[in-house]
């Protein structure tokens, strides 16, 4: 049978089954990765190809939202980064698979963990002391849970604070403490990510740093009372960039009336 032949039969969607588990010893790659890729492909068809020697075949069983958890766990220990970032995106990818992402070595694979939404709180909690600022960065970032942004405002670093200034499930109370960071860069992102309270944004209008300041005048989120407050700023940068970034004063077209005609005294 030409390949031609075996790739149309692995994309058919009628294929039966067994024709599918003898499609996913076929010689080439190209058939393999259709199969691996199937939703509706047997597991006996899927297992062996967790194992096959190119790397997109077991790319494609990663992604497949029918592969068992067996073959994700085997994956996510892959010689090849990329099957086991894809484990990550796959929507079968359910709390043992997680569990197992949180022990690998690969800080990327940690990185995409730390992203998930409504991940476990005990793993959360495990990422706060990952050794990678980066992971901790993106769980600042991408966190939902209250308890863990609390404890990531104390992190020595500033990038994984910064990631919490640009975190929008922050509470005013976790904004206001990140209003008084000792780092320029988190105060800078936060007036340009977050609403803040007028006590805060009356205390960063008076900020020591003139990137903070500026950052806050130039904020589309810098409410328009606080922003004239700065267009008087001792650095002159800051108080123009107030200024230019005033809205637009409305201009309404003169009114027309009737077209008079006035007639001087007849000659």
């Amino acid at each position: 049978m030409e390949l031609d032949e075996r790739l149309g039969l692995a994309h058919d969607p009628e294929t039966p089954a067994t024709m599918l588990i003898e499609l996913a010893g076929d010689a080439s790659s190209q058939v393999r990765a259709t199969v691996a890729a199937r939703p509706d492909a047997p597991a006996q068809a899927l297992r062996p190809l967790t194992r096959d020697f190119d790397r997109d075949v077991r790319e494609a069983v990663a992604r497949n939202p029918s592969a068992s958890r067996g073959n994700l766990l085997r994956l996510v220990a892959d010689t090849d980064r990329w099957v086991r970032w894809a484990v990550a995106g796959n929507p079968a990818c359910d709390e043992e698979v997680r569990r197992a992402m949180a022990g690998t070595a690969d800080k990327e694979l940690r990185g995409l963990l730390a992203e998930m939404p409504g991940l476990e709180p005990d793993l959360a909690e495990a990422l706060l002391d990952d050794r990678s600022p980066e992971v901790r960065e993106r769980l600042a970032t991408h966190t939902e849970d209250p308890a863990v942004i609390t404890a990531l405002l104390a992190d020595r670093t500033v990038r994984v604070r910064k990631g919490l200034a640009l975190n929008q499930r922050t509470t005013a109370e976790h904004r206001h403490a990140l209003a008084r960071d000792t780092a320029v860069d988190v105060r800078s992102a936060l007036v340009r990510a977050a609403d803040l309270e007028e006590d805060d944004l009356r205390r960063l209008a008076h900020d020591r740093s003139a990137e903070v300041r500026r950052a806050l005048a130039t904020s589309a989120r810098t409410p328009a009372h606080i922003r004239e407050l700065l267009t008087d700023d001792p650095d002159e940068t800051v108080a123009a960039e107030a200024r230019r970034a005033r809205p637009a004063p409305v201009t309404r077209p003169a009114r027309r009336g009737r077209n008079r005609f006035v007639t001087g005294p007849s000659r």
